[in-house]
C-alpha cells in the first residue's frame, strides 16, 4: 500500500502516466527520475545506442477456436520456439476450483511464424501458474491449485511430481501455491513455493528434496511472494519478490548477493534472464491510489541488477493497457510476455 504522503513516487507519478500513454516508447525519463541509481547509471538509460524495442504485429497467429486463457508462465526451448502455459476458459478464483481444465493447457508456439505447433495440458490441471522448460527441452509447470509441480517430456508425457494433489504444506513433499521452477544445467531444481510459503526449495535432478531458504517479510533477506525464478550459467537464483518489488540475486545456497528495488510500480511479477547471459529482463505491474490499473512496464537490467532501460507499452499504445504476468527472451533478443489482462502473448523485436 502507497504511503499517504509527498514521496517521490507522488511526484514521478504523473510523468510516468504521461509516458505509458504515448505510444510505445522507450521511458527516457526514467533515466533522471530514478532515485536507486548512480548518475553514471542514469547517462546509461539515456544512451541513444540503448535498443527500442516494438511489438511484432499480428503474432501469435492462433486458430479461432483456439481458446488461448490466462497465459501465465512462458519459456524458450533449445530450438528457439516458444511454450506458453494458460489457463484455458478458467478464471482466477479463491476457492480454487475442484475440477481440472478440460481443455489444453500447454502450447508450443513457432516463435518466428506465431504457428501453434504443439498443445497438450487438457483435464491435467486446475489453475496453472509457472513454466520452465530445460536444457533436454522437458516442461516443467507449477498448479497453483493442486499446490504441485510437474516435470513432463515436450509431448506431454509426465516424467515426475512433486507434492500432494490438493494439500497444503511447507515440508520436503508439500508446496502452498507454488508460483515457478528453475532447472539449472546439472539438473539441480529450484521451486519458488511463493504465494503461500514464501520460500525457495531446491531438489536434486532425481527430486530429492535438499533444503529450503527463505521466510515472508520485507527485510532485506525475507520474501514476499517470490513470484518468478531463474537462473544463470553460474547457478544464482534471481527471484521477482512481488510484493516486495524487488529483483533479488542469490548464490545457489540463498545467501543474497544484490538486489534491486523498483520505485515505479506496485508489484514485480517476473523475472528472465536472456540467453545471451549478460542481461536479466523484468515485467512489472502498477495501479493509481483509486485502483485504476494502469499497466505493465518491461525492465531490462545487467546481472548485477543495474537499470539499463525501461520501456512502457501498458498505456494507449493500439489501445491496450496490459498486465504482464511472465517474461521469456530468445536468442535474437526478442521479448515474449504473457498479458493476464488481454489473454495474450506479445512479442516485442529490438528495432536497433
Amino acid at each position: 500500500m502507497k504511503q499517504k504522503r509527498y514521496s517521490n513516487e507522488q511526484i514521478i507519478r504523473p510523468f510516468r502516466q504521461m509516458v505509458l500513454r504515448l505510444p510505445f516508447c522507450v521511458a527516457l525519463i526514467s533515466g533522471t527520475l530514478t532515485f536507486n541509481q548512480s548518475e553514471s547509471e542514469a547517462e546509461e538509460l539515456t544512451d541513444p545506442a540503448t535498443p527500442a524495442y516494438e511489438r511484432v504485429k499480428d503474432w501469435p497467429i492462433l486458430p479461432e477456436e483456439y481458446v488461448l486463457g490466462n497465459p501465465t508462465g512462458l519459456d524458450i526451448d533449445s530450438e528457439g520456439n516458444l511454450w506458453v502455459f494458460h489457463r484455458g476458459s478458467r478464471r482466477f478464483t479463491f476457492p480454487m476450483p475442484q475440477k481440472r481444465i478440460p481443455t489444453n493447457t500447454v502450447t508450443k508456439i513457432d516463435s518466428e511464424s506465431g504457428r501453434i505447433l504443439n498443445a497438450w495440458g487438457k483435464d491435467l490441471f486446475i489453475m496453472p501458474h509457472g513454466l520452465a522448460i530445460d536444457g533436454s527441452d522437458n516442461v516443467w509447470v507449477t498448479d497453483v491449485g493442486l499446490h504441485q509441480v510437474f516435470k513432463f517430456d515436450s509431448d506431454g508425457t509426465l516424467l515426475m511430481t512433486l507434492g500432494e494433489a490438493g494439500v497444503s504444506g511447507q515440508d520436503a513433499t508439500h508446496f502452498k501455491l507454488p508460483t515457478d521452477v528453475a532447472v539449472a544445467s546439472d539438473g539441480t531444481f529450484y521451486i519458488a513455493d511463493g504465494y503461500g510459503n514464501s520460500r525457495v526449495a531446491t531438489f536434486s535432478a532425481a527430486g530429492l528434496f535438499l533444503g529450503d531458504w527463505g521466510s515472508r517479510g520485507r527485510g532485506r533477506n525475507e520474501l514476499r511472494t517470490p513470484h518468478g525464478i531463474d537462473l544463470d550459467k553460474d547457478g544464482n537464483v534471481y527471484l521477482a519478490d512481488r510484493e516486495n518489488n524487488r529483483v533479488k540475486k542469490f548464490d545457489s545456497k540463498g545467501t543474497l548477493i544484490s538486489m534491486w528495488e523498483n520505485k515505479e510500480a506496485d508489484q514485480l511479477y517476473s523475472i528472465s534472464v536472456a540467453l545471451d547471459q549478460e542481461h536479466l529482463f523484468a515485467i512489472d505491474y502498477d495501479k493509481d491510489e483509486d485502483g485504476q490499473i494502469l499497466g505493465s512496464d518491461i525492465l531490462r537490467l545487467d546481472l548485477n541488477l543495474k537499470l539499463q532501460i525501461r520501456f512502457g507499452r501498458s498505456g494507449a499504445y493500439e489501445g491496450e493497457i496490459s498486465r504482464y504476468h511472465d517474461i521469456a527472451v530468445d536468442t535474437a533478443g526478442n521479448i515474449y510476455v504473457g498479458d493476464i489482462l488481454g489473454n495474450s502473448v506479445q512479442k516485442f523485436s529490438p528495432t536497433r
